[in-house]
């Protein structure tokens, strides 16, 4: 991987996630309000992407209800303020085993399985630009919980939507997702421009080092259009290096809620910083509108 840096940057803020973050940092956004409110804070900070999960407004845990979905949108578009909307399609693939002795019948309160169309509801019904499609299967955590992203389910989420004229952002977590990503190409259910999100460091996925992450961006095609993350402590380090190997940025509270040591952040303060990231390395910030253009979105909200 030689020293390509990518001078024209876009910065996507991962607004809130599905996470256990709520109890650990009350700056991380709950109610549509809340989620909506700090989206615009990112925007004017300098994101071009929101990239925007629900939470269910009682208990904090992650949602994907379409009505709250709705809502975030709603306030986002009355306010004026531009920014290009990736709504997650990651929710409704959750498995929870029973245990490890007894795997079946699965964990109900922690199960969430539903089919392509269900979980690709509140897409259909808004048509953001992109939605994102987690691109394989993965355990998480230390438990029987596992992200579960079948081929044949990929598949016919990425014709479904393909056919709604949105552009998925395929989420990689560890190599062999590349592969099959590159397999859904080749099945005609993805469009060009590609876009892929490389997200590092999260247990049981790719490694955040170095090598591992120079092994995955040696590998994306020339002609994909890739940002990267990692989490926690790291989030800010991998601004500087995906900008470095020739991507764009992502940061935000789903991934980590600390801006430094001691110090919780709010979405803004992590786009600033890694504005300031961009600036400092002689790069310069995309806005939404040219962010449309080169990735050839469609604004219809």
């Amino acid at each position: 991987m030689g020293l390509t840096p990518n001078r024209e940057v876009f910065i996507t803020c991962a607004v809130t996630g599905a996470g256990d973050t709520t109890g650990r940092s009350d700056k991380v956004p709950v109610t549509p309000q809340q989620i909506a409110e700090s989206s615009i804070a990112a925007a004017k900070a300098g994101a071009a992407i929101a990239h925007i999960h629900v939470r269910d407004p009682d208990t904090g845990k992650g949602a994907r209800d379409p009505a709250l979905y709705r809502e975030v949108v709603e306030r986002i578009r009355d306010s004026g303020v531009d920014m290009v909307l990736n709504l997650t399609a990651g929710m409704g693939g959750d498995l929870v085993l029973g245990s490890t002795e007894s795997p079946f019948p699965v964990n109900a309160e922690g199960t969430d399985m539903v089919g392509a169309a269900e979980r690709l509801v509140h897409i259909a019904e808004l048509r953001p630009e992109i939605c994102t499609l987690d691109c394989g299967t993965m355990n998480f955590g230390e438990g029987d919980y596992v992200m579960t992203n079948t081929p044949a389910m990929l598949k016919e989420m990425g014709r479904q939507i393909q056919a709604l004229g949105v552009r998925p952002e395929i989420e990689v977590f560890d190599t062999g997702h590349l592969l099959l990503a590159k397999w859904l190409k080749a099945q005609g259910v993805i469009d060009d421009p590609v876009m892929i999100q490389l997200c590092m460091g999260i247990p049981w996925g790719a490694p955040d080092d170095l090598g591992t992450f120079k092994a995955i961006v040696d590998s994306v095609p020339d002609d994909w259009t890739f940002s990267a993350f990692s989490i926690g402590r790291n989030q800010l380090p991998f601004a500087a290096l995906a900008m470095l190997a020739g991507g764009n940025i992502r940061v935000g509270l789903e991934d980590n809620i600390w801006l430094d040591k001691g110090v919780l952040a709010t979405n803004e303060d992590l786009v600033a910083r890694a504005a300031t990231v961009v600036q400092t390395l002689g790069g310069c910030l995309l806005t939404p509108a040219e962010v449309r253009q080169k990735l050839k979105l469609e604004k219809r909200w």
